[in-house]
């Protein structure tokens, strides 16, 4: 064929095809996810494959948290998540002795009836090659003024070593608690048997206050049962009088306003500080468009990240699959006689097999953990059977045709025959079955990856929808975790759907002679 007749058959082709509706929907939003595939490192970041398998990677992230949006369509307002970096804050450098000295502040708005779930300080790095000689890291916090409130300010976190991995969650920290519960006695919510006299150095304070609340069984439940968070962004009082530490812990209410943070981080003079990715999330109970799962993986990323193995699997086990059904159809219904018979033999034994157990034996003998390359394998291998039935059948159609008869008369090989003068004949055919397979590939590769077969250094939605079913996402109550993979899955296997109809309409139903 001349480039002038192929570039005239293109054209007669978009001609058609840009009046059928459905059909340019689907290229418009195939288009649109191609984009996003090829985009996905840049609008998140190209280690997220291997960040996806750590959970240390998510620590700031909230766990089983809802979409931000939800807290459109609720009464009750549930804390965002904010992340601090130092460009937020005011860095004051000083010095104390033999330690050099830096002082952080920055302002909370707490506005929401449900408060953070915890505060995490990361990001702190320094050359300390032992860890006693990391930095050592405090913070006070001043709350809101509250009538009746007689202390406002106060250390929430004592000097605490950095630890080796470089994450401090106040909300799993022992002396935030005992320091919460000293401040709520300062006040007058609880009594404590004897308050530390004033002047004690920090440690014989908690030692002590620690001992009285494990001595007094009531005192030491109220300890276990509290929720560090809200009691620190939560009322003391009501109506201007104190509440009791039973309301305080089993029944809070939010504080809102504006929260002053203040972190000291100190470290010997002959220690260097990186302060440059130093962060304080507030971390929320939600989180993003739409929400996480329960190692605080942002849903909306997975489903980005996952465009790219869905499409790729799709189109490559379909072209490939139906690249090899026409082939041997073909060759099948040229060939005749016994070699045809031999070749449907195969095909029919091939289908015959029970497709999602094979699959599953195969993954195994890969072991358990099968790569991208050995996916497309397993499924084009069980997925070329209806393709050669259906190009046999064409095929037996055109080799009957005069053309064929004169070609073998003028000594035409077998080979320039098939490809010359047949396979042209089933293109047609073959793009419309191509976008037509694209939806049963992907949805075998989702079975597989539900079933927690394939390999964990690829991101899909088959895993996803794996991890969502081991969490309990659907006894739980954790929507997000389930719909918007199973929709992304359907909503692919629509476009190529329309596509592929779109192209059946377009290049069929009849056969075109060359």
């Amino acid at each position: 064929m001349r480039w002038v007749d192929f570039k005239d058959s293109v054209k007669r082709f978009w001609s058609e095809y840009k009046h059928q509706t459905s059909g340019m929907f689907g290229l418009i939003f195939l288009i649109l996810l191609l984009v996003l595939g090829i985009a996905a490192p840049y609008l998140t970041s190209p280690d997220i494959p291997k960040q996806w398998q750590t959970g240390e990677a998510w620590i700031v992230n909230p766990k089983n948290a809802p979409p931000s949006w939800e807290n459109a369509f609720s009464d009750k307002k549930l804390a965002d998540q904010v992340v601090y970096t130092i460009h937020n804050m005011k860095v004051v450098e000083g010095k104390n002795g033999s330690y050099k000295v830096y002082t952080l502040t920055f302002t909370y708005n707490m506005r929401y009836d449900v408060p953070p779930k915890d505060i995490v300080i990361t990001g702190l790095k320094s050359n300390a090659s032992r860890p006693q000689d990391n930095p050592l890291v405090s913070v006070y916090v001043e709350r809101p003024k509250e009538e009746g409130v007689k202390v406002n300010s106060f250390l929430l976190l004592p000097d605490t070593q950095l630890p080796t991995k470089g994450v401090l969650q106040l909300s799993y920290l022992k002396d935030v608690k005992t320091l919460l519960f000293y401040w709520l006695s300062e006040n007058g919510v609880v009594q404590l048997p004897m308050n530390p006299p004033a002047g004690l150095p920090i440690d014989v304070k908690l030692m002590m206050i620690n001992q009285q609340i494990q001595l007094d069984s009531k005192l030491y439940g109220y300890y276990q049962s509290m929720d560090p968070m809200k009691v620190l962004f939560g009322a003391i009082t009501e109506n201007g009088k104190i509440r009791t530490l039973d309301q305080v812990i089993n029944d809070p209410k939010p504080l809102k306003g504006t929260y002053h943070f203040k972190i000291i981080i100190k470290a010997p003079e002959n220690i260097n500080v990186d302060l440059s990715n130093f962060e304080v999330a507030m971390v929320g109970r939600t989180f993003g468009l739409l929400g996480t799962d329960q190692y605080g993986r942002p849903i909306a990323v997975g489903l980005l990240w996952g465009i790219r193995v869905a499409i790729a699997i799709g189109l490559a086990v379909s072209i490939s699959s139906v690249a090899i059904g026409i082939l041997i159809g073909v060759t099948s219904a040229y060939l005749g006689g016994w070699a045809d018979e031999l070749i449907q033999r195969i095909t029919e034994f091939f289908m015959t097999l029970p497709v999602l157990p094979m699959l599953i034996l195969l993954s195994l003998y890969f072991g358990g953990r099968i790569t991208l390359k050995q996916l497309v394998f397993i499924l084009v291998l069980f997925g070329w059977m209806g393709t050669t039935k259906v190009a046999r059948s064409m095929a037996l159609q055109i080799k009957e045709q005069t053309y064929i008869e004169a070609a073998r008369a003028l000594g035409a090989s077998t080979g320039r025959i098939v490809f010359k003068h047949i396979v042209p004949q089933l293109l047609p055919y073959a793009f419309a079955s191509i976008a037509l397979s694209v939806p049963g590939a992907i949805l075998s590769e989702a079975g597989l990856s539900f079933l927690g077969l394939t390999s964990n250094n690829m991101i899909t939605w088959g895993q996803m929808l794996n991890a969502a079913q081991q969490n309990g996402a659907t006894l739980n109550g954790y929507w997000w975790q389930v719909i918007p993979p199973g929709l992304a899955i359907a909503f692919v296997g629509l476009i190529f759907v329309l596509i592929g109809v779109s192209l059946d309409t377009v290049l069929n139903p009849k056969l075109k002679r060359a």
